[in-house]
């Protein structure tokens, strides 16, 4: 692999890797939490309306692109991220490296087409109100965060996504869309010399100058969460409950593997995994349960969610509050714990030989730390966590006092 800086502060990071598509993605340090000062939901509008014009192109030849040749654009927004990827044949990967850097660097957003972007965003707010099991979710972020920037919905609301003008997101971009929070990465089979001179001359086309001394992200004092037990009657013919609370930060080193591994073994996507296992597989008391852990800069929510008839919900609330207890109280045995270790593992091993997530993970490692970890040190840092580890981690988690719950009815 090649790691390395252009002159205008843009990083990259170049793996060579065997098959016939290549993987390519532009991760920008700017997300929902950056938009003081703007309406909110401006960065994940701006993620939507970068397609809909260029300086050199209209948003006909942007779509038609890579459709053309067989080629998958897509974009997407999180609270400290907007990441545009694209999916290619390895021979055409230039041209979509190309219009990635272009599409973050000379943006248009003619009047036009904002409006009929910002048609379809507001439609996807109101989908998103109509189901539950995301909306939940969103709210429950909303009331752990309170007035804090990551407690902001990634979409906006409809009052503030229709007062965001093409001036503003031209205003948004200029502020934020800076080559020195930018990093590109790349997963194909091409000599990986070979495909930095082309990633070097695609930047120096795009971005000039040199890099400016780089500005962190303001981080305000590290969010503690608000404790709340809140009960909403949706009148939905399904209940969808999240119970949970802060963690570990991104920079939060082995605590932060440890929380990862505790929510995989409690709600992570294998059938055996404890809440699924006692919920649904053994009382079909639920449709899914999974446990989350999300890690931002200065904080991290680790949460259960699951949907389930009325009839259920005690049953699930007593069973997952039994399972918590159980978890903080005793540690896992080594026999137990040398289990979930190598299906965590198994699972990001799978996950790895997949182009596109490996190259969005490279993504988030450069962009977060300047470097990618690599498989080896993964390994050690999961095999350095015990069990004690795991059983305090769920106790602080989990306490009683500071497990937060949201339910809809």
């Amino acid at each position: 692999m090649i790691l390395g800086t252009t002159p205008c502060g843009l990083s990259y990071a170049l793996r060579k890797a065997g098959s016939e598509a290549g993987y390519c993605a532009l991760s920008i340090r700017c997300g929902t939490r950056d938009e003081e000062g703007f309406h909110g939901g401006i960065a994940h509008f701006t993620e939507h309306t970068l397609f809909r014009g260029t300086k050199e192109k209209s948003a006909a030849k942007i779509n038609s692109r890579l459709d053309s040749l067989g080629g998958d654009l897509n974009a997407y927004t999180t609270k400290e991220e907007i990441v545009l990827h694209a999916t290619v044949l390895k021979e055409d990967l230039p041209k979509a490296i190309g219009l990635l850097l272009e599409l973050a660097s000379s943006p248009t957003f003619p009047d036009e087409e904002i409006e009929t972007e910002r048609g379809v965003v507001l439609d996807e707010i109101i989908s998103s109100k109509d189901s539950p099991a995301d909306d939940v979710f969103d709210r429950f972020e909303d009331l752990l965060f309170g007035k804090h920037p990551l407690g902001r919905p990634i979409l906006g609301t409809l009052s503030s996504v229709r007062k965001i003008t093409p001036q503003e997101l031209r205003r948004f971009v200029a502020e934020k869309f800076l080559a020195r929070r930018m990093v590109l990465t790349v997963v194909s089979p091409l000599e990986e010399e070979k495909m930095e001179k082309a990633v070097l001359a695609l930047v120096g086309r795009y971005f000039d100058g040199q890099a400016l001394p780089d500005t962190i992200r303001p981080v305000l004092s590290r969010p503690e969460g608000i404790f709340f037990e809140k009960t909403i009657d949706k009148h939905n013919h399904e209940v969808n409950a999240v119970l949970g609370s802060t963690g570990p930060s991104l920079y939060d080193g082995k605590e932060r593997i440890t929380a990862a591994l505790l929510a995989n073994i409690l709600g992570g996507p294998a059938s055996n995994s404890l809440l699924g296992n006692t919920l649904r597989e053994k009382n079909g008391w639920v449709y899914g349960v999974d446990c989350s852990y999300t890690q931002y800069a200065d904080t991290g929510v680790v949460a259960i969610a699951f949907g389930c008839d009325r009839v259920n919900l005690e049953k699930c609330l007593r069973s997952s509050r039994r399972i918590l207890d159980s978890v903080a109280e005793k540690p896992l045995s080594e026999r137990k714990l040398k289990a979930a270790k190598r299906q965590f593992l198994g699972q990001m091993a799978i996950a790895s030989e997949l182009g596109e997530a490996r190259c969005l993970s490279m993504g988030k490692g450069l962009l977060s730390f300047g470097r990618i970890a690599s498989r080896e040190e993964t390994i050690r840092e999961i095999e350095a966590v015990s069990a004690e580890d795991i059983r305090s981690m769920a106790e602080r988690l989990f306490a009683p006092s500071r497990l937060s719950q949201l339910i809809y009815l």
